[in-house]
């Protein structure tokens, strides 16, 4: 019995704490996997060396300086360059010689987080001589996560590795062309920016950003409610052109969303697919 209000307790200081952040700051995670929430949550009473939920939520609050902090232990902003280079290697081959047929093409990439997808877009796009007619939108609801990923700047362990990431996804030339290393860190070719919007954008609560021909957002929606997942997907499909195509993480799926029947299967094992 103690063991269930102790779960009813959290439960409500969850809640509490989820509604302060919307009706405070309109940062809204009341749709986001409750289980996902809970788990961060219980990271953050560890980071923040807070003995409940709501020590959080007071700190919250009352100091100015801790929502930057929340957020980012809320937004798990973890990824790589060309994270699973067979998504890469399949934009590759079957959107970028459709995308080469529009005179100037538009790319929303949603949930950037640090920007090593932004890099790798924009290397793909390069290679393909897309980049000079493209403009790629980059979003995120965290902008330290965004201030990251305009620096372009990353440690070379991170290099190292999407070095072999590279290598299986096509690419054509070296990781090494696209960034210049020094004193311990390496900084992305500014000249790949030149294309690229940084944006604040949350899938939870605002409209469609953007007319565009590809919108690459993977590994967000696992993240969501079913609710959250319909409300982005049809964000996405809205935002599409005709014949525009969509990119999800290899965890998710369209399947058994609203929006799927406006759309065909292009790649089933790296979940591209492409609007009606």
């Amino acid at each position: 019995m103690a063991r269930m209000r102790d779960e009813e307790s959290q439960n409500l200081e969850v809640e509490l704490l989820i509604e302060a952040l919307f009706r405070r700051f309109n940062y809204d995670f009341r749709d986001y996997a409750r289980s996902s929430v809970v788990r961060r949550l219980q990271h953050a009473m560890t980071r923040f060396h807070c003995p409940t939920i709501s020590h959080i939520q007071a700190r919250l609050l009352n100091e100015s300086s801790f929502l930057p902090e929340l957020i980012d232990v809320l937004t798990v902003p973890t990824t790589e360059m060309f994270r699973d280079p067979t998504y890469y290697a399949s934009l590759r081959t079957n959107v970028l010689p459709i995308l080469k047929t529009y005179p100037s093409v538009r790319v929303w990439i949603a949930g950037t987080s640090t920007g090593e997808e932004v890099v790798s877009m924009a290397i793909l796009f390069k290679e393909e001589g897309l980049l000079e007619k493209t403009t790629i939108y980059a979003t995120d609801i965290n902008m330290r996560s965004l201030e990251h990923a305009q620096r372009g700047i990353y440690d070379t362990e991170a290099i190292q590795k999407a070095t072999l990431n590279y290598r299986e996804s096509g690419g054509k030339q070296s990781i090494s062309d696209y960034v210049s290393v020094a004193y311990g860190s390496a900084k992305v070719d500014p000249s790949l920016y030149k294309h690229v919007v940084f944006s604040d954008h949350s899938l939870a609560t605002d409209s469609v950003f953007t007319e565009a021909h590809l919108i690459s957002c993977r590994n967000v929606l696992i993240y969501f409610d079913r609710t959250l997942q319909n409300r982005a997907t049809g964000l996405f499909r809205d935002s599409l052109v005709r014949g525009g195509f969509m990119g999800l993480g290899n965890r998710e799926s369209l399947r058994f969303l609203e929006p799927a029947a406006q759309f065909r299967t292009v790649d089933e094992t790296n979940r591209i697919y492409q609007k009606l």
